[in-house]
């Protein structure tokens, strides 16, 4: 297993991701209960798949009713989903939580470089009210690995943001803060500033706090308050152990071990290709013990040199834990 989980996280071509994705899914295939009997159910003989294209996704809902493991082994932590009074939560059971550290820094490390002498602030209010939020243990340990004293982070205590935002500018510190939509929203209101070097990263959409807003709206809004010319952006969910980052515009990218297909609306077990819109699939090589192959309910454009953007939701699907600005 060590050996295939190496492999995972040095995955540079696409020869090499194709190879790989197999190889997951077979093991998936044998030791995923779930996994294996959505395939019976649906006609699929895994030894008959022989190209990623031809894998089948297990729709995110089963994360609401099943334990989707792909391990023998004891649970380490488990992630669970938001989610308003009355809905029932996706829970993540983890093996080995050393995975998903290992996706998270190398991801971050891919696209922000050296977490080191980086300062991250963290505006997650909703998120650290709750237990079981995988975003959570990322930024703890981003938290920790930067090495900055005034990395940390913020509730309601708005003035103390704006405070150490204001010093971080005048010392030219790397600054990056990540924080739940709203409460971005919440903090410009009475505490503007000027920062072009600040990188303002949105996750985790209104959460029933606020009314949704078009994308180009809500990013104007926020790099008029921050004073920033983009609003970056992370794609992630409970039931994945990858992140895609957006560096503004709602366009995101994924680290090597992580890709995003579309299905078709109308025939969800096929995929489509080309300027459309369709069904979010994503290949998460990191949920080697989970499932890797996962249709989500949000709908997406994937652009020819594999970025993407998030669209919205599916109708009648539930508000929760990924990002879920209307584009």
């Amino acid at each position: 297993m060590k050996e295939l989980i190496d492999k995972i996280f040095s995955i540079q071509t696409p020869d090499q991701f194709e190879n790989t994705c197999l190889e997951v899914f077979y093991h998936q295939a044998k030791h995923c209960d779930t996994y294996k009997a959505y395939m019976t159910h649906l006609g699929v003989v895994p030894e008959q798949v022989n190209h990623t294209a031809d894998i089948p996704y297990l729709p995110i809902a089963f994360f609401k009713t099943h334990d989707i493991l792909s391990s023998g082994d004891a649970t380490e932590i488990i992630f669970s989903s938001s989610g308003t009074t009355g809905m029932s939560q996706s829970r993540h059971y983890v093996t080995d939580v050393s995975i998903y550290e290992r996706s998270f820094n190398q991801a971050f490390e891919q696209f922000y470089g050296k977490i080191e002498h980086t300062c991250i602030l963290a505006l997650l209010p909703s998120y650290l009210e709750r237990d079981g939020s995988s975003l959570i243990y990322m930024v703890d340990a981003l938290i920790k690995q930067s090495k900055h004293p005034d990395s940390g982070y913020f509730l309601h205590n708005h003035a103390d943001l704006h405070e150490k935002l204001s010093n971080l500018k005048i010392s030219g510190v790397k600054t990056i803060l990540i924080g739940v939509t709203y409460a971005l929203l919440d903090f410009i209101e009475t505490n503007q500033i000027d920062f072009p070097e600040l990188v303002v990263m949105e996750t985790g959409g209104m959460k029933g706090k606020r009314k949704e807003m078009v994308r180009e709206e809500l990013h104007q809004l926020l790099q008029n308050g921050f004073g920033v010319s983009a609003i970056h952006s992370e794609y992630g969910m409970t039931e994945l152990l990858s992140q895609a980052y957006s560096y503004g515009l709602g366009i995101f990218d994924c680290p090597p071990w992580m890709k995003i297909l579309l299905r078709d609306t109308n025939d969800p077990l096929s995929l489509i290709t080309g300027p459309k819109t369709g069904g979010i699939n994503v290949i998460d090589l990191a949920n080697i013990n989970s499932c890797s192959f996962i249709a989500t309910q949000d709908l997406g454009r994937v652009f020819e040199n594999g970025s993407f953007e998030v669209l919205g939701r599916f109708d009648n699907a539930d508000i929760r834990g990924c990002n879920l600005l209307v584009g």
